[in-house]
């Protein structure tokens, strides 16, 4: 990847960012202010040690500093002003709100007596609504931007009448008796309409009964019921595509095992042991009935016709891209346009949708694999194009909405979840939690988070080494 490249996906993973992390701040800025609490800091991106920029009102002048280790001595006065900055780490961003224990861990003024513009200070019910306001802002958040994408960009339906190939369908599902040139028409007895309707479904919904068109005949299968954790241990989660015609070799990964075979940029494999190749999906199928064995590869190399000796990757693979040649059946994917209502029904179903199927993603964390596949800003950065398409900047940035929400809510100290447990403890017993077992949880979830940091950049950096 060119550094262009890496560049513009990582300028398009901090705006993405810093546009969550604004709005996530703000929704538990604007219920603290409406309770009259007071936020003492508004900070996008954390300021250890010194911040880019700080602004603040001073009995009513506008104050600025820029690259200052700390406030001037001037702004620390007693006000119900908010301090606003910018700092240098984007690693999320926080408020600090008066009277609340806090990763800031503001030990001294919770050792004052108690003021009545302090978040301490507050009904259980208020704080509630502050502590979920950025959850709750996130979760809007996500909905609307998928409705605005229906609406700009509209959206893709699927008309299995001009496929005229089939489906591109990964080998792993051979053993089910589902192959490529089948078009999967239903899954559990509700007609499919995009690519992602069968992707999704059988891996994250737990559809099991498939329906499916081959020569005619319309024809039923039925997967096992942990088929989803088969295709996750097997790395056959994109179940369906479209087929494209195998073209030449595009590119060799160095070192790999198709280099070390001798295969080189612009060969055309034409057959894979005895059988021949004309589509991509048909080199994949090929490869993955002789993972972890030998074969021979026979390409078209210039004039000449070659016979390349291979040993298959475990997983079925070489090591090389082919630029593949679209078929007609790109007209099978349709584009759709949606209006205002349209667009908002499709955020709000579509929006759901997506925030199941990332809760439905968790399953796979507990398993030994699903831990070394946690990934840390690396894979987060990857996911945005390496060019710039607001589209899939837009769908990403609903996508880590949810994911912001959903992450935040949980029951973690250091968390607006774990804060969400303590409250509703305190209102069930009517007791508030000692403030020494508020502080040792804000230590512990503090610790855990940063953990769960190290490793999951660690395993982006194993993958970054050793892929």
């Amino acid at each position: 990847m060119e550094i262009s490249e890496i560049l513009i996906k990582a300028a398009q993973l901090i705006l993405s960012l810093a546009f969550l992390v604004t709005i996530h701040e703000f929704g538990h800025f604007i219920p603290a202010r409406l309770f009259k609490t007071k936020v003492e800091r508004f900070y996008l991106f954390f300021n250890p040690w010194f911040s880019i920029f700080r602004y603040k009102k001073v009995n009513g002048k506008k104050k600025y500093s820029w690259f200052s280790k700390k406030s001037p001595e001037e702004w620390s006065q007693d006000d119900n002003t908010t301090e606003w900055g910018l700092g240098w780490l984007p690693l999320g961003g926080y408020v600090k709100i008066a009277g609340m224990v806090d990763e800031s861990m503001d030990k001294e003024q919770m050792a004052q007596a108690p003021k009545a513009y302090e978040f301490r200070t507050k009904k259980v019910w208020q704080r509630l609504i502050i502590m979920v306001g950025g959850v709750t802002v996130n979760l809007i958040g996500g909905f609307l931007i998928y409705a605005s994408i229906a609406w700009v960009w509209g959206g893709y339906t699927l008309d299995l009448k001009k496929m005229e190939n089939g489906m591109a369908i990964h080998p792993y599902l051979a053993q089910f008796d589902i192959h490529s040139g089948d078009k999967i028409l239903a899954l559990d007895g509700k007609r499919v309409t995009t690519l992602e309707d069968i992707n999704r479904g059988i891996f994250l919904r737990n559809k099991t009964t498939v329906t499916l068109l081959r020569a005619g005949k319309t024809e039923i299968r039925v997967l096992p019921d942990d088929i989803d954790q088969q295709l996750f241990q097997n790395g056959a989660m994109g179940v369906a595509s479209l087929r494209t015609l195998a073209s030449k070799v595009d590119s060799v990964v160095p070192k790999s095992r198709a280099a070390f075979a001798g295969l080189k940029t612009g060969d055309s494999i034409l057959r894979i042991g005895n059988t021949s190749i004309r589509f991509f999906d048909e080199i994949q199928s090929s490869l993955y009935r002789v993972k972890g064995e030998k074969t021979t590869l026979t390409v078209l190399r210039e004039k000449d016709t070659l016979l390349l000796p291979v040993n298959v990757s475990p997983e079925g693979t070489l090591g090389f891209i082919s630029s593949n040649v679209p078929t007609s059946d790109t007209n099978a994917i349709q584009a759709v346009e949606y209006g205002f209502l349209g667009g908002l029904e499709k955020g709000i179903v579509g929006g759901s949708q997506m925030l199941r199927d990332y809760i439905a993603q968790f399953k796979f964390v507990f398993t030994k694999k699903g831990a070394s596949s946690i990934g840390g800003f690396t894979r987060i950065g990857d996911m945005f194009a390496p060019a710039w398409d607001w589209r899939v900047f837009w769908l990403n940035t609903a996508f880590l909405s949810f994911a912001l929400a959903f992450m935040n809510i949980l029951p973690i100290p250091a968390l607006d979840g774990g804060h969400v447990v303590f409250l509703i403890y305190e209102w069930i017993t009517g007791k508030e939690a000692p403030q020494k077992i508020l502080e040792y949880a804000q230590y512990i979830g503090f610790f855990f988070l940063l953990a769960l940091m190290i490793y999951a950049n660690g395993n982006d950096l194993v993958h970054l080494i050793f892929k």
